[in-house]
């Protein structure tokens, strides 16, 4: 019989199914495989990048040094990975994967990441949408008025 004392319950909440997508899509791997991995390091670059993910659905706004708290209460190793505990993620780290994450350069980490997702969820380049509605310009431009 499982005594009641020994039962830890944690929250998953919708960050299952994300959890769930990113490990489909392998992104932790990839973002190992872009930035690699230190010897030693009790957290990966990948596992940092997925809690970020995970991170930005639930605790917006928070200071990188409450980053922890929110995995507190949370399944952690569950939706992360195996070995990964909130403590880990403190905001050192967060700042040293973003620095390797900026000088790798997002561009190409994003079309790493797109060209799997294109892959794997088999979805179709034929056609392509642009939303043009988010382009601005500034500055001052001579025109004249049709007459």
């Amino acid at each position: 019989m499982v005594n009641v004392k020994d039962i830890e319950i944690k929250n998953i909440d919708h960050l299952g199914i994300v959890a769930g997508i990113i490990d489909s899509i392998g992104l932790v791997e990839i973002i190992n495989d872009l930035i690699g991995q230190e010897p030693g390091e009790k957290v990966s670059a990948g596992h940092v990048v997925k809690a970020m993910i995970l991170n930005g659905l639930g605790m917006v706004s928070q200071p990188l040094y409450m980053f922890p708290n929110f995995f507190e209460n949370i399944a952690c190793e569950h939706l992360i990975g195996t070995g990964v505990k909130a403590e880990y993620l403190n905001d050192d780290k967060l700042g040293r994967v973003m620095d390797k994450l900026f000088l790798k350069g997002l561009d190409t980490i994003f079309l790493a990441i797109s060209l799997v997702v294109v892959k794997i969820f088999d979805i179709s380049l034929k056609r392509s949408h642009l939303d043009s509605s988010s382009f601005h310009v500034h500055g001052e431009y001579k025109y004249s008025l049709p007459t």
